[in-house]
C-alpha cells in the first residue's frame, strides 16, 4: 500500500533521520506537522527529535521491555506517516501522537494476553496530592535520585492502566482532558483511575 509520500510507508526510520540536518528549517512543531501533512518527508525529523525521549519513556512504562518498546517506538513513526493525512490540525498533536503509540502498545499487550488489561479499577476515588521537592545540595540531589529510582520501581509493579495514567499525568504533565483523549476514556474515569493509581502507588511505597 502506498503512503501519502508516493512510497511504501515501511521506509526505514534511519533513512528518515538522515534528514535531521534540515530540522532548522522548521520554526515550530506545528509548522513541521503541517509540512508533513503536505508530503514533506524532511518534516518528520524535527518532530521525532522533539518527542523521541518522551515517547520512548512512555512506551517503556507500558511495555516494560526495552527491546519491544524500541520496536513499537519505530513502528509508531511509521504509523504516523501512514495516518498523518487524517490528522486534524485543530487537535492537540501531543494527544494524537501518544494515542497512536498507545494503541500499538495495547495491540502488542493484547497479543501477549496481558492480564492487566482486564483489570476493572475505575471505581472509587482518592485525594490527589502532588508533592514538590526542592533542594540544592549534592546530598539532597542524591537522595532525590534514590527516591526517584524507588518510585520508578514501584510504578513498574502497578497494572498497566495505572502505569499509563501516572506516566501521562506526572511525567508528561498532561491535563486530565488530554489524558482522556489519549486513553479514549471519559474525564470522570481519568479522575477515578488516577486516584486509584496514586492510592496503589502509596501502598506499594509504604511496604517495609
Amino acid at each position: 500500500m502506498m503512503g501519502p509520500f508516493g512510497a511504501s510507508p515501511r521506509i526505514r526510520i534511519v533513512m528518515i533521520l538522515a534528514a535531521s540536518m534540515n530540522s532548522n528549517l522548521f520554526a515550530s512543531i506545528e509548522d513541521a506537522v503541517e509540512r508533513l501533512q503536505r508530503g514533506d518527508r524532511n518534516a518528520l525529523a524535527p518532530i521525532m527529535e522533539n518527542y523521541q525521549h518522551r515517547l520512548y519513556r512512555f512506551l517503556l512504562r507500558l511495555i516494560q521491555d526495552p527491546v519491544v518498546a524500541e520496536d513499537i517506538f519505530q513502528h509508531t513513526w511509521l504509523r504516523v506517516m501512514e495516518k498523518i493525512g487524517s490528522y486534524d490540525i485543530r487537535r492537540n498533536f501531543d494527544g494524537w501522537l501518544f494515542s497512536v503509540a498507545r494503541n500499538l502498545a495495547i495491540d502488542h499487550l493484547r497479543k501477549r494476553r496481558d492480564s492487566s488489561l482486564d483489570a476493572n479499577d475505575d471505581s472509587g476515588s482518592a485525594p490527589i496530592d502532588r508533592l514538590s521537592a526542592s533542594g540544592a545540595s549534592p546530598l539532597e540531589h542524591l537522595l532525590e535520585f534514590e527516591r526517584g529510582a524507588v518510585l520508578a520501581a514501584a510504578i513498574s509493579g502497578l497494572p498497566l492502566i495505572h502505569r499509563e495514567i501516572l506516566t501521562l499525568r506526572f511525567e508528561e504533565d498532561m491535563k486530565l482532558d488530554e489524558i482522556a483523549d489519549v486513553v479514549a476514556i471519559p474525564i470522570s474515569t481519568v479522575k477515578s483511575r488516577l486516584g486509584r493509581a496514586l492510592e496503589s502507588l502509596r501502598r506499594r511505597l509504604e511496604r517495609p
